[in-house]
């Protein structure tokens, strides 16, 4: 009786199990603890744990170990010389593989297969041919080849552009019978597309009885190899599924041949998909952009990332894209500022200067803006000052206005006021008074939101929002009289505010909300999550702030 026929099935599946959860997770410390246990209770004469042993440290890039677990196994079969044969063919170490080739007692289509493939992979193709001639020189008068064989040649082939070699073998493997499934099948559109048939590819392709998201891709790319550039995006568009391969094709031809803006349009819709681009699609957006009118567009399609919040994709194409103009830094440094990383926002405007590039009005926008969102005060005039001094740019409103915003937040509403009235034609502009409003009732400075809604009641008259908010001010005083009174006035009038709304877009669905709003379709579901957030949300220190039954009745000051 062999050692190995007297071990009982249980704990052989047992430590099979162990090893196959070594290769899932790349565990070799585990699997040198499970080689010890196997040796302890003699397991290790066991072929079948011996050659999952072999494999295990071969997939987790311990060939060395795979050798020596190798060697000490008596009772070798054919898949303990393939697994091993495989491990060195696929680390690219051809003259180990070589050796172990010509010592092994009966190669197979296995063994040949592991090596043609890895030659081809390593960018051997002719020698992968060599073998596979050779592979069948060994089997006299019949054919040694499977399906295995079949994808592995024909890879070969795609690789040396050889039609005619191709062809013989896809009638070879017709002839003897090769089960033509979907592999084999996707790996012939693929070979016949790079030998320039893409007609071939279309025939293969219309005899499948099942194709996956590979099959379209790989004859989109046939198509795109020898532009015809119609058949490509046709296909395109019949195609259920299309993943960020088949996006970068289709983006990558059209840049290829001359369409930049259908390049452009494509990539806009890939994003609109929420495909996320890998490199070379950048490399076809911006090769599509070559000519210096599409520059405009690529820095909308910064702007827009910026705007979507995905900054680092804004950046990749930022990085990628050559002579960069004033708008493309400036869309940038705003999408740095709007997403809350004032400071990176601030080194890219240094960038910008040290390229010699002229900054303008909308630059310092941003500019302030990130000084904003940081809280950097002096660093914000420092700039305010530098737009005429250094630059010769006669600071707007709107740069003001980003500074008492800022003064706001500081709760300097003393210097807010002061700077409004310096500022040209600052006492006549509602966007800095509001913003000083707004800080006002932050900060509970009720002395001066009187005089600051007072001057905003002058300039517009018929706005119910500041009404509405000189209101809110009075009511957090306590001062309820006047607050209802405030009120009265606003629907005396007749004022309405205009309505705000929230919005967000899932599954390509926009969903909006206004305040006090239970008109969604999900409206239970919505208010039974939010019950469930409650709990959390006191946990992490958030108070909540109830407000007064008064603002909630709809004819509260009728």
């Amino acid at each position: 009786m062999q050692p190995s026929e007297a071990i009982s099935a249980e704990p052989v599946h047992h430590f099979a199990r162990l090893l196959s959860n070594c290769i899932r997770t790349n565990d070799l410390k585990l699997g040198r603890l499970i080689h010890s246990r196997l040796i302890k209770t003699a397991l290790t004469f066991n072929t079948f744990l011996a050659n999952r042993l072999i494999y295990m440290y071969s997939k987790c890039c311990s060939i060395e170990y795979a050798q020596q677990a190798f060697n000490e196994l008596s009772d070798k079969n054919a898949q303990s010389w393939n697994t091993m044969l495989s491990a060195y063919s696929q680390k690219g170490l051809f003259e180990k593989t070589f050796q172990m080739l010509h010592v092994m007692p009966d190669p197979n289509a296995v063994s040949y297969n592991s090596i043609i493939s890895s030659l081809t992979h390593h960018g051997f193709p002719r020698k992968a041919m060599g073998f596979f001639k050779r592979m069948q020189t060994q089997c006299g008068s019949g054919f040694l080849i499977d399906e295995f064989t079949v994808v592995s040649v024909v890879n070969t082939c795609a690789g040396l552009g050889a039609l005619n070699l191709l062809r013989e073998l896809h009638g070879l493997a017709t002839v003897i019978g090769v089960r033509f499934n979907l592999v084999v099948c996707n790996a012939l559109i693929d070979a016949y597309g790079k030998c320039g048939k893409p007609g071939y590819s279309y025939s293969i392709f219309c005899q499948m009885s099942e194709t996956d998201v590979f099959s379209w891709t790989s004859l989109l790319v046939a198509y795109i190899r020898t532009s015809r550039m119609p058949d490509a995006y046709s296909l395109f568009d019949h195609m259920l599924i299309r993943n960020v391969v088949a996006w970068t094709a289709l983006i990558t031809g059209f840049a290829q041949n001359g369409e930049g803006d259908k390049a452009l349009c494509t990539f806009k819709e890939m994003l609109e998909e929420g495909i996320v681009p890998r490199a070379s699609t950048y490399v076809g957006v911006l090769s599509s952009c070559a000519g210096i009118p599409l520059i405009e567009k690529v820095n909308a399609l910064v702007d827009m990332y910026s705007k979507c919040g995905d900054m680092i994709s804004a950046m990749r194409l930022f990085e990628r894209l050559d002579g960069k103009d004033r708008v493309t830094w400036n869309s940038i440094i705003n999408g740095f500022a709007q997403n809350g990383n004032g400071v990176m926002s601030l080194f890219m405007f240094e960038k910008m200067i040290e390229t010699d590039t002229t900054p303008n009005h909308a630059t310092f926008l941003r500019v302030l803006s990130a000084c904003s969102h940081c809280g950097l005060l002096p660093e914000g005039f420092q700039y305010l000052h530098s737009m005429e001094r250094k630059y010769g740019i006669v600071p707007q409103l709107d740069h003001y206005a980003i500074l008492i915003d800022l003064l706001g937040r500081k709760n300097m509403l003393g210097e807010a006021a002061d700077l409004i009235k310096r500022a040209p034609w600052g006492r006549d502009n509602i966007g800095m008074w509001g913003a000083l409003l707004g800080a006002c009732r932050v900060h509970g400075n009720l002395k001066l939101a009187r005089r600051v809604a007072e001057n905003l009641f002058e300039l517009e008259p018929d706005n119910a929002a500041r009404y509405i908010m000189l209101s809110n001010i009075y009511a957090a005083a306590g001062m309820w009289g006047d607050a209802r009174t405030l009120r009265r006035y606003i629907y005396d009038r007749g004022l309405v505010k205009e309505t705000s709304y929230s919005w967000i877009e899932i599954n390509n669905i926009r969903h909006k909300f206004i305040a006090k709003d239970k008109s969604h379709s999900q409206l239970e579901e919505i208010k039974e999550l939010l019950l469930k957030l409650v709990d959390p949300m006191k946990d992490a220190g958030y108070i909540f702030q109830i407000e007064c039954s008064y603002f909630l009745v709809d004819d509260a000051f009728c």
